[in-house]
């Protein structure tokens, strides 16, 4: 397309979550002129922009389409300004942007009503450490696009998790997402504290220490595949949780969540003896937010791993598997 910006690499960092001060709207020179600044307006927040269509989609590619719409939005309205530059990009993008993932949820919510098996966020690497220096930056950062707490999301309407998405998540003010959302203030704040009571109680607030998750998920992976079943019953807690999304494209543990430690450790001990993956490596590597495990075979990624723990760390309470290739390409 002709008019494309450039397109860095998709990353979920999470920018400030405040929003910016208003553009001085001092008059463009030219049309060229008014054309790159509105391009660099773009890029500048195109981060922002993925970290808040990713986390009410799950999907890199709708956020990529959502993201494509936005600019073609934007460029056409820079256009129509005249060489005047918008006065709020970021509040004009993000407002295109929420919108363009609303009104996208239709459609995938029937292409989740036909997928095969549970369907979870497709994953994407993240950088370690991205809160170096700021370090309630950096649980924002791997909280916001955390496997757990995307699942969860998924109960709440679309609304709902739009605003939970912008007040909860990006920090903005009710004022701020009502202007987003075009819907009133009052509204917004009761939309707000409906959705932070339903995800708090299926997602209490902590984060267990990157290094304590980085040794738990190795242990997990040493017993699954040394078929050690004692040693995985000891790394799982009583009542933990199994979501296995295949797609109907790959092996996967079931046609819904699992529940129950001895159960689970069975089931994954067994299939991976029956089914062992050929040439299997493992690379340790952050994937939405966490320390994860991607386990590839012949050096073509077969599968991730994701583990949730115990509020104390020590045991896991959630395991996300994806085997599905279409959402495991790009991290190859």
């Amino acid at each position: 397309m002709s008019h494309s910006p450039p397109d860095p690499a998709p990353n979920p960092a999470v920018p400030d979550a405040v929003p910016d001060a208003a553009v001085p709207t001092s008059a463009v020179p030219d049309s060229a002129a008014a054309a790159e600044w509105a391009t660099r307006a773009f890029v500048d927040h195109r981060e922002l922009l993925f970290s808040v269509v990713y986390t009410m989609l799950g999907s890199v590619a709708d956020t990529e389409d959502v993201l494509q719409e936005t600019w073609l939005a934007w460029h056409t309205r820079s256009r129509a300004s005249g060489g005047e530059p918008i006065a709020n990009p970021r509040a004009y993008l993000v407002r295109v942007a929420v919108n363009g993932a609303l009104a996208r949820q239709a459609s995938i919510s029937r292409r989740r009503e036909e997928y095969v098996g549970p369907w979870l966020p497709e994953p994407i690497a993240t950088a370690p450490d991205a809160g170096a220096g700021d370090a309630a930056h950096g649980v924002l950062r791997a909280e916001s696009v955390s496997m757990a707490l995307l699942v969860v999301l998924e109960t709440l309407s679309p609304l709902e998790r739009a605003v939970f998405v912008l007040h909860e998540v990006f920090g903005y003010s009710h004022p701020e997402t009502a202007a987003a959302l075009g819907r009133s203030t009052s509204a917004i704040r009761q939309l707000a504290h409906r959705a932070r009571e339903h995800v708090h109680a299926r997602r209490p607030r902590y984060e267990a220490d990157s290094r304590v998750r980085r040794q738990v998920t190795e242990r997990f992976i040493a017993a699954v595949t040394g078929g050690d079943i004692q040693a995985l019953i000891q790394v799982l807690s009583p009542d933990v949780t199994l979501w296995a999304d295949g797609g109907g494209k790959a092996r996967a543990a079931g046609p819904r969540p699992l529940r129950g430690r001895d159960r689970i450790a069975r089931l994954i001990v067994g299939d991976a003896a029956r089914h062992p993956i050929p040439g299997l490596t493992v690379r340790y590597q952050y994937v939405n937010g966490d320390p994860s495990a991607v386990l590839l075979s012949g050096g073509a990624v077969h599968a991730v791993v994701v583990l949730d723990l115990t509020a104390d760390g020590t045991q896991v309470s959630g395991i996300y598997t994806v085997t599905n290739p279409e959402k495991l390409s790009h991290l190859g």
